[in-house]
């Protein structure tokens, strides 16, 4: 229901912990937060993915629907869905994506995922029998699309929130026959379409998919949630990195060792990098940029030409030890929204030795290593603004 989105409207379920969900959702009884963390509505300590959780998620969705917070559409549509964030403008089409483009590669991914996380959104589904949070999708601009989404938008939207953080989230409803067939035929024509933000909820759709193939009554659960954007207008952050200790260096020795294989000129303040190639790193107070050795960027390969590579080959791993940034604890990971000197913070405070600023991944880059059909590095893009859960859902018979 339109009046309500404001209220019904939430972050993405996997960007806030259980015990900030509950603030966020405290004295908002309509807030998607109800569905998609349903462990705030149980005893504090509830294990996230116990059966509980998830029934507690689907009974807080029939509320929302018994209620006429949420309604369903009597026929199909394309919604268009604006971000708004600050001057920042992204304008795309909320679908249901194939299941079957995503199986053969069509909708291309570029992560691993986890299978705890799989299962986790495999059982949410079910338990809801509705996919509620969408996959977010790239796709190369067209000015057809374009020209499509652009008249849309010039009628009154059908929702206009603006989120806790600030952003706007704006939706319109395509009702237009002729439009319809026309973006449908657009689509189909695309050559592929490129996941952002969502592998695990792509996945645990196709699994779901494949459980139910010939035994459900219709085919809705061969399509999964989406939102696309074209790749020109989408806004990637740096995803930058802060190391916990030298591996046993002491700082000039580790300085020593930078220099290796990297340019290394002390800075006055805060290094942003304004190009590929180029690091800012921050020890002991100071900063330094960091620009590579000519010659150790490799360009025939789209994943070790990244910078997110450049530096875990060229510093992280043979300097500080660390192989599988994945998985070692001695790493983390700060998203460049948080700012420079949340770097500064996590060194100052101790808590962390060294700290990396690197120049933000392109979506061109993304889809380099997707189309040949490679991983890109952990933590490689912070896509900002994010989707809000709540606006669109996608509901399996």
């Amino acid at each position: 229901m339109p009046a309500a989105a404001a209220a019904v409207a939430a972050p993405p379920y996997d960007v806030l912990n259980t015990e900030e969900a509950r603030q966020r959702a405290a004295g908002k009884p309509d807030t998607f937060l109800h569905i998609s963390k349903p462990e705030i509505d149980l005893p504090a300590g509830t294990d996230p993915y116990a059966a509980a959780v998830y029934a507690k998620g689907a009974e807080n969705l029939k509320r929302l629907v018994d209620n006429n917070i949420l309604t369903r559409d009597a026929a199909a549509h394309y919604y268009i869905y604006r971000l708004r964030m600050g001057e920042h403008v992204q304008t795309g089409f909320v679908a249901a994506a194939s299941i079957a483009a995503y199986d053969i590669n069509r909708v291309r991914k570029h992560e691993f995922t986890f299978p705890t996380k799989e299962d986790d959104r495999v059982r949410q589904i079910e338990a809801l029998n509705a996919q509620t949070g969408p996959v977010l999708l790239a796709y190369k601009a067209q000015p057809d699309v374009q020209a499509i989404l652009d008249r849309v938008t010039k009628t009154p939207p059908l929702y206009d929130v603006t989120a806790d953080d600030g952003i706007v989230h704006t939706i319109w409803r395509m009702d237009d026959p002729t439009a319809i067939a026309r973006l449908t035929a657009l689509i189909d024509a695309m050559d592929a379409l490129y996941i952002c933000d969502g592998h695990h909820r792509s996945a645990a759709a196709s699994r779901v998919a494949a459980a139910r193939r010939g035994k459900a009554k219709n085919d809705s659960a061969e399509f999964f949630l989406s939102v696309a954007f074209p790749h020109d207008q989408m806004r990637i952050f740096d995803y930058n990195r802060v190391v916990r200790d030298l591996n046993g260096l002491s700082a000039q020795e580790f300085l020593a060792k930078v220099k290796e294989r990297f340019d290394l000129t002390p800075a006055s303040g805060q290094v942003k990098p304004e190009k590929p190639a180029r690091f800012g790193m921050y020890l002991a107070g100071h900063w330094y940029q960091l620009d590579i050795h000519a010659g150790q960027v490799p360009q025939a390969d789209p994943v070790a030409r990244l910078d997110v590579s450049l530096l875990q080959d060229n510093l992280i791993r043979p300097i500080l030890g660390i192989s599988d940034p994945r998985r070692d604890k001695r790493i983390d990971f700060v998203g460049g929204i948080r700012g420079l000197g949340e770097l500064e913070k996590r060194v100052n405070s101790g808590e962390m030795k060294v700290a990396f600023a690197l120049h933000p991944t392109k979506l061109v880059q993304l889809m380099a290593v997707a189309d040949a059909d490679q991983v890109m590095p952990p933590k490689s893009t912070w896509f900002e603004p994010k989707l809000a859960d709540g606006l669109v859902s996608h509901v399996l018979d």
